[in-house]
């Protein structure tokens, strides 16, 4: 079985223009990810795919193989899987390119549940949900069955309780948005446009559930913060400092 990680890794962004080359304690955001994904022991190979010159160029410098996409795609899923598309591959990882905390044993995690069931044709990752979060629309809430296989993704209170929670419910956790797709289920979801509930939510993943496909959730102590405005980039630091990994 053969897996690659795909770093989607655009030029544009409206909150913040220039992000992957935007320096975190001196080092390029994308390189931050490059690095921590490469520690990965289960990828067989690992792919930045951008839409720029300087991105394409730094990618590879830092060792990894570069790929230029169309600017004018609609998500990050959509280069992973313009990066793929012909390649040999089983399963494909889309490892968000804002994520400077992310490690290797973490995507590690979210790749062993395809080696342990080959029907399973998409994974993804939680970790714990405080009860103060499950007001927030800006945490991504998923609420899972006894398989661990997601129900549901929501911005909204799920599930919501008239009972009023004093602790989050079993089966409820919060989403962290990286992704492990089978090939050929990536290739139905890109082939297919958004649905109205992935619309009306902002979240992708629900295409992927209205298509009838099973996400698992594997939890994990990850603890996951993208870097979305240049206001972030002060907590980013930080919590690198704090991490075992780092070595200034």
């Amino acid at each position: 079985m053969k897996i690659v990680g795909v770093i989607p890794s655009r030029y544009a962004s409206t909150r913040f223009p220039a992000k992957p080359l935007a320096p975190i304690l001196g080092r390029p955001l994308l390189e931050w990810v490059v690095r921590g994904a490469q520690k990965s022991q289960k990828l067989d190979e690992l792919i930045v795919a951008t839409d720029h010159s300087e991105i394409f160029r730094l990618a590879e410098a830092l060792g990894v193989k570069a790929l230029m996409t169309d600017s004018k795609l609609p998500s990050g899923t959509d280069r992973v899987w313009a990066a793929v598309k012909d390649l040999s591959a089983d399963i494909v990882l889309n490892i968000q390119g804002d994520e400077p905390l992310i490690q290797g044993e973490v995507l590690d995690q979210l790749i062993e549940p395809f080696i342990e069931d080959e029907t399973l044709e998409m994974a993804t990752l939680a970790n714990r949900l405080a009860i103060e979060d499950l007001d927030n629309p800006n945490v991504v809430k998923v609420v899972c069955n006894l398989k661990s296989d997601a129900l549901y993704f929501s911005r909204y209170p799920i599930p919501f309780s008239r009972l009023n929670f004093k602790a989050v419910p079993t089966g409820a956790a919060k989403h962290i948005g990286i992704y492990a797709f089978r090939k050929s289920f990536l290739e139905n979801f890109c082939a297919n446009a958004p649905v109205e509930l992935e619309l009306a939510e902002s979240l992708e993943q629900l295409r992927a559930l209205y298509l009838g496909g099973r996400i698992r959730v594997v939890m994990t102590e990850h603890a996951s913060h993208g870097l979305d405005r240049p206001e972030d980039v002060e907590i980013i630091e930080s919590l690198l400092k704090k991490a075992e990994s780092y070595v200034d």
